[in-house]
């Protein structure tokens, strides 16, 4: 292989590469309340962390019952210490199933959504 063929094979490999991390969504990697739990109480806050940095203009976070009905919550921030989590305070719970349904955008400007289940006692 000549040293122009290796060079412009690195440079595909390289290209590829940027490419496909240019093109990644955001991933929910944990949250509190963790999917699918069951709590003895009910959280404070839902704190949803990402594999992204967020953008704050377009994530939020909406909470809903049993019955779908939307619980009103206080608008989403992103944590000042890591652009990565989006969290926010939630009232006072009675006991039952709820679902948290967020949706974000990153600073690359892709979109994505996505909800997780939890229970209070």
């Amino acid at each position: 292989m000549t040293t122009k063929n290796l060079l412009a094979a690195i440079t595909l490999v390289i290209g590829t590469a940027a490419m496909s991390a240019a093109q990644a969504h955001a991933k929910l990697e944990a949250s509190q309340p963790q999917a699918g739990s069951e709590l003895a109480s009910a959280p404070k806050e839902i704190r949803l962390h990402f594999n992204e940095q967020l953008e704050p203009a377009f994530s939020k976070i909406q909470l809903v019952d049993a019955k779908d009905a939307e619980l009103p919550l206080p608008k989403a921030e992103l944590d000042k210490a890591d652009p990565k989590v989006m969290f926010t305070t939630v009232p006072a719970l009675a006991p039952g199933q709820y679902r948290v349904r967020w949706s974000t955008m990153t600073h690359d400007g892709h979109k994505t959504k996505g909800e997780i289940a939890f229970r209070v006692k």
